[in-house]
């Protein structure tokens, strides 16, 4: 007689994401550079969203964004408000709403942003509320502080009684990816769990910094820093040297596995970590050898991967 066991199967847990804000604001550019490996230029090329798109996003394993990408023309705005409103706004987790910096009708965008948040208040008052000031990158450098601050603060009075965080972002720079991370870092449970083993973790490897990034997006979801950076334009330069790794894995499937970069003051190491992360550690001490840091990796990974099965089991 066969006896048969049943096997654990852990469900993935959805979010709603609404992706929200007037037609040419950029969304679907956002969008396509994050989740389905689009270089900025090649989003020329997208056309405009009609009604609402959807896609669904699995993060770090059995975390699945339900991402709403809605078309912003104003026949679909005025029909999401009306009848599409408990539709569209129930069991919302995070809305994103995107500006365009540049927009000649900042009145009606902002009208627009009210409606959108009278509805969430109504369905889901629970949501997290996210402003991108998008297309940064067509505002003259200095002016760029000035501007972000008076948007911020328009947007922060619109929201009462919720609050928003605000966000200035480019396709063309790293502050799409800063801005995505610090929006999905907050979906994470157990994230301080996780930080504080990061945290024994670069003791232990005595880096000036950790990062570690969800495998299918390249977002960095926890990162420790341990020693200050003068650099003011790391992020940058990090985001340069991950998009490069994330193109060579695209390109060279999965046979891709790590990459080293090094000068005389300065080594940086990406390598696959769990099933669902990829690590990158940075180090100044030159004289540490390559195999002792990369041995370091291999042997924290068996204390990570227990460690997202016990994010995942928090989530049921």
């Amino acid at each position: 007689m066969h006896t048969y066991k049943a096997k654990t199967c852990i469900l993935p847990v959805y979010k709603i994401v609404l992706l929200m804000g007037k037609s040419g604001s950029g969304k679907t550019s956002m969008r396509s550079i994050i989740f389905a490996n689009y270089i900025a230029r090649d989003t020329r090329r997208l056309g405009a969203t009609i009604d609402v798109e959807h896609s669904h996003v699995r993060f770090l394993g059995n975390l699945v964004l339900n991402l709403w990408d809605c078309g912003g023309q104003e026949a679909f705005m005025e029909n999401y408000f009306a009848s599409q409103r408990d539709n569209i706004f129930r069991n919302v987790e995070v809305l994103i709403y995107v500006f365009d910096v540049e927009s000649r009708e900042m009145e009606k965008d902002y009208h627009y942003y009210q409606s959108c948040l009278e509805a969430i208040l109504q369905n889901s008052p629970e949501a997290r509320i996210f402003c991108l000031v998008h297309k940064m990158d067509l505002v003259a450098e200095e002016r760029r502080d000035e501007i972000f601050k008076s948007r911020e603060e328009d947007l922060k009075g619109l929201s009462k009684p919720l609050e928003c965080t605000c966000f200035r972002t480019s396709i063309w720079d790293e502050t799409l990816y800063k801005a995505w991370s610090s929006i999905v870092y907050k979906l994470i449970p157990n994230v301080k769990v996780l930080e504080s083993s990061l945290k024994q973790f670069a003791a232990i490897v005595d880096a000036d910094e950790v990062l570690l990034f969800e495998r299918a997006t390249f977002l960095v979801v926890s990162h420790c820093q341990r020693r200050a950076h003068r650099d003011a334009h790391r992020f940058e330069k990090v985001s340069n040297i991950v998009k490069q790794f994330k193109l060579s894995c695209s390109k060279l499937a999965a046979q891709f596995q790590s990459m080293e970069v090094r000068n005389s003051a300065f080594a940086a190491f990406i390598d696959g970590f769990t099933t669902n992360t990829y690590v990158m550690v940075e180090l100044s001490d030159p004289k540490i050898p390559s195999e002792a840091t990369l041995l370091n990796i291999r042997n924290a990974r068996r204390h990570f991967e227990k460690l997202e099965k016990v994010s995942a089991d928090h989530y049921h």
